[in-house]
């Protein structure tokens, strides 16, 4: 094959090694900003003018031959090492610029992070944030995200963390509800109300406490058995039913916080911390790489200091 048509294709080379890292052509039309067709194509144009099978292609995910593994493997350093001269050119201009891909969870980006988003854009009009709410753990690297904002009690050590903020879990439910039904005094009262919960096991729910007691030894979680009319697997599900008088619910602060703030919820049990329900760390997370967009590192520090002091309820 002769030089030009070599260099013709380049981008063909490019976006096979696009396809190996994401798994799929969905996945990496996505990546690429192509269609899923346009991503079939090339490939096609690419195992054309090679001669010979470069993918075997399977309903859900495709599969590389030995000649095409072999290709991507050769190829793919130096892709990478260009995509990275590339950036650290247009830094140079000192404007961030380009997409950010984010992940996070769905009542923390849609309560806290998305009312957060205007400043960052209007500072920095020429990124773009592409944001995924899911409670689904998504792999960061393999499914193209940039950054990922987990509420865990731990994170990949093969990835790059910071400690966001810390979040506690409260117990609440509307004064309406309360009038009919009565204020619990203790964890032991719980039983005899209706609970709002993650379903478990035979669809009851288990709540964890530990009494708010600066005395060493005296600080043993006790567990109580919930139930009620309603349970779900998203803390948002659960604040609306609470908001519309169904019970007294277990949430995470940055779930509760708007609604604690403007009275529609109150919290109950304050010599009481819930304990175990959810995590008490939000972190931000990003794929181990050299280089870091510049973009990508100004969203971490924005959010940062944003989130720096977690979310008070008072």
């Amino acid at each position: 094959m002769d030089a030009q048509k070599v260099e013709n294709l380049w981008v063909h080379l490019h976006w096979l090694t696009v396809l190996a890292e994401q798994g799929t052509y969905t996945a990496a039309a996505l990546r690429l900003g192509v269609s899923k067709a346009a991503m079939s194509q090339r490939i096609a144009e690419l195992e054309r003018a090679a001669g010979i099978a470069l993918v075997q292609r399977t309903t859900r995910s495709v599969r590389f031959t030995e000649a095409g593994q072999r290709l991507v493997e050769n190829t793919r350093a130096e892709y990478e090492r260009i995509a990275t001269s590339f950036s650290t050119v247009r830094e140079m201009a000192g404007v961030a610029r380009g997409s950010i891909r984010v992940t996070a969870p769905v009542a923390f980006g849609r309560q806290q992070l998305v009312p957060k988003m205007s400043a960052f854009l209007r500072a920095n009009p020429e990124v773009r944030v592409q944001l995924e709410v899911s409670d689904r753990l998504s792999s960061i690297a393999t499914e193209g995200f940039d950054l990922a904002i987990r509420h865990s009690a731990q994170v990949p050590e093969t990835h790059v963390a910071w400690n966001l903020c810390e979040t506690r879990s409260v117990i609440v439910a509307t004064r309406a509800y309360l009038r009919r039904h009565g204020t619990p005094k203790s964890p032991a009262d719980l039983p005899s109300h209706d609970c709002l919960f993650y379903p478990r096991a035979m669809g009851s729910g288990i709540w964890s406490f530990e009494r708010r007691s600066t005395r060493k030894g005296n600080n043993d979680p006790i567990m109580i058995t919930v139930n009620g009319p309603f349970s779900a697997n998203n803390s948002e599900a659960l604040r609306d039913a609470a908001l519309d008088d169904m019970g007294i619910a277990l949430l995470p602060d940055f779930t509760a916080q708007s609604a604690i703030h403007t009275g529609k919820l109150v919290t109950l049990l304050p010599d009481w911390r819930p304990v175990g329900a959810f995590a008490e760390q939000l972190y931000l997370v990003r794929p181990y790489t050299q280089h870091v967009p510049r973009a990508v590192a100004l969203f971490v520090t924005y959010l940062r200091q944003t989130f720096a002091e977690g979310f008070p309820l008072q």
